[in-house]
C-alpha cells in the first residue's frame, strides 16, 4: 500500500493543542518502526532559552512564528527526501494557527508557505484531554489556552483543505495502532497489537 503513495501522501501530520499526547504518540510510533520528525517548536524554545533570546511563544510571537515556518519547511523537506512514510509533530499550518491564536495577522509569506507545503490530505489531531494535560519548561500554556489551541488548529487545517482525523482518548498503544492502521501500516499495527495481548 505504501508503494502506491505519492511523496506528499507519505507525510502524516499529527497536530493538536499542547499537552494532548502528540509527542508521546510520535515517540511510540518511532519505537514501532515509523520514521518520525519531532516538534520544531520545542527545539526553538530550548535554543532561545539557552541563548537568552526572545523568539518564544510567550515573548516575541512574530519572531517565534518566523523561526517556526523556516523549521517547518525544513522538516517537511527532510521528510520528503527520506522517501519513506514519516509522521511529523505539527506542520506548516500550525504556524498560521499560532499566529491566529496570538491575535496577529498572518504574513503573506507564511500563508503562502502553509499553502505550498502540502502533507497527506488527512491530518491526525489530538483532542483537548484535561486528564493528561501537564506543563513543563517549554509548555507554559494554561488549560484554557490548550483547549483554545485545539479549536484553532481544527479551524486552520480545515481552512487549508485538510480532512481531520481525531485521535481517540485512549492508551498510547491504542493510539499507535489507530494511526498505523489508518496510514496503511497494518503489519506493524498487527505486531504491536500482538505484543500487547
Amino acid at each position: 500500500m505504501l508503494d502506491a503513495m505519492t511523496p506528499t501522501d507519505r507525510l502524516h501530520v499529527i497536530t493538536g493543542g499542547p499537552g494532548s499526547g502528540k509527542s508521546t504518540l510520535i515517540a511510540a510510533l518511532a519505537e514501532a518502526g515509523m520514521r518520525a520528525s519531532p516538534e520544531v517548536g520545542r527545539a526553538i524554545i530550548k535554543e532561545e532559552m539557552a541563548a537568552g533570546g526572545d523568539a518564544l511563544p510567550w515573548a516575541n510571537h512574530r519572531a517565534f512564528a518566523e523561526r517556526m515556518i523556516v523549521r517547518e519547511i525544513a522538516a517537511r523537506d527532510a521528510a520528503l527526501a527520506s522517501g519513506e512514510a514519516v509522521v511529523l509533530d505539527r506542520g506548516a499550518p500550525d504556524v498560521v494557527g499560532f499566529l491566529r491564536l496570538s491575535g496577529l495577522a498572518v504574513p503573506p509569506h507564511i500563508d503562502a508557505a502553509a499553502r505550498a507545503c502540502r502533507y497527506n490530505a488527512c491530518v491526525f489531531i489530538a483532542p483537548w484531554w484535561p486528564a493528561i494535560f501537564t506543563t513543563d519548561a517549554e509548555r507554559k500554556q494554561t488549560p484554557e489556552e490548550a483547549a483554545a489551541t485545539f479549536a484553532v488548529m481544527v479551524e486552520t487545517y480545515q481552512d487549508y483543505g485538510y480532512t481531520l482525523i481525531e485521535l481517540p482518548r485512549a492508551t498510547v498503544a491504542k493510539r499507535v495502532a489507530f494511526v498505523l492502521e489508518r496510514i496503511g501500516v497494518r503489519a506493524a499495527a498487527d505486531r504491536l497489537n500482538a505484543t500487547k495481548k
